[in-house]
Parts: structure tokens; sequence; C-alpha cells
């Protein structure tokens, strides 16, 4: 392989056209059909990760949620939709850029409430480890990237109502 070849796989990705590398969303009914591709994955950057998505007319791109410590940004590359953050619906379309910063103030979902499709990208900081939170379904997300298969890699998702004592299991 040549410098440049190497180079090219380890930095460069395109979202043209969806092809074999995108992932599809068969979740629940309100998530059906979403397209989605990883950008980062497999490139040589330790902390951003960027994505694109696809979200049929009437889906949601993903849960009710926020993030105690990675910041997002979504850039709307074709069509329209609803941000809702902070319990409130802001109409969005081609060309808007979105900021959300982590914390509790700031619980963020886009919708497609069009009739076309709606294309965006996503970018965002990539934490060695993180919290988040749903607060629709009372429920958290722990995770840590390099930790071992025992702890919390690929996450641990809990409901906050299951909330345990520090000394709970322990002799």
């Amino acid at each position: 392989m040549t410098k440049v070849e190497e180079l090219k796989q380890n930095l460069v990705r395109s979202f043209a056209q969806p092809d074999e590398s995108w992932q599809t969303s068969d979740r629940a009914r309100h998530y059906d059909g979403t397209l989605s591709k990883r950008l980062a994955r497999g490139t040589a950057a330790k902390q951003m990760g960027l994505s694109v998505d696809i979200v049929p007319p009437g889906k949601r791109a993903c849960p009710y949620h926020f993030h105690y410590v990675e910041e997002e940004m979504f850039m709307i590359l074709e069509g329209r939709g609803t941000l809702r953050v902070a319990g409130e619906m802001i109409p969005v379309v081609a060309g808007d850029a979105i900021f959300i910063p982590a914390g509790p103030e700031y619980p963020h979902q886009l919708i497609n409430t069009s009739d076309a499709p709606l294309k965006y990208l996503s970018a965002s900081t990539r934490a060695d480890a993180e919290i988040c939170e749903y607060p629709d379904s009372g429920k958290y997300l722990a995770f840590a990237k390099d930790s071992p298969e025992t702890l919390l890699r690929g996450g641990r998702m809990h409901r906050v109502k299951d909330d345990l004592d520090y000394w709970d299991g322990e002799i």
C-alpha cells in the first residue's frame, strides 16, 4: 500500500451515496428505516465522531437524551424537521447548524416531521467515558471506550428507578 493509499484509508470517508457500509435501524416503530454511517469509525481520529443519518418521513433519529460529557453538532443537509430540545419543538431546515452542549439543560432529539427524507451530519466529541440519560424512559447509559469487557465497554443501560445503595451487595 502506498503512503497516499494508507493516508486515505486512515483519514478519508465518503458519504455521497448510501452503500453496504451504511447501517439500517430497524428498532421501535418510531425509528424504523433510519440509515446511518459512522464516518469516524476506523479512522485515525480518537476524539472526534462524525456520522451522516437519513431519517424517513415521520421517524425519529434517536430517543430524547442528553450527554453528561460529550457535545454534539448537527448540520441539516437536506429536508426539514423538528429539533426537540429542552422540552420545546424548534423547526429546522437544510442549511441549519445545531450546537448541543453537554448537560441536563439540553436533552435533544431530531424528528422528521416532513414528508421527505431528512439528511444530516452529526459531529461529536468522543469521551473516554460517558453517561447518557433518557428522560422519556427514565434510563441512563454508562460506557467507557477502553474498559475491559467485564466493565463498561459497550455500555450498560439501567433505569433510574432501579438505583442501588452504594453498599448494596458488598461484603
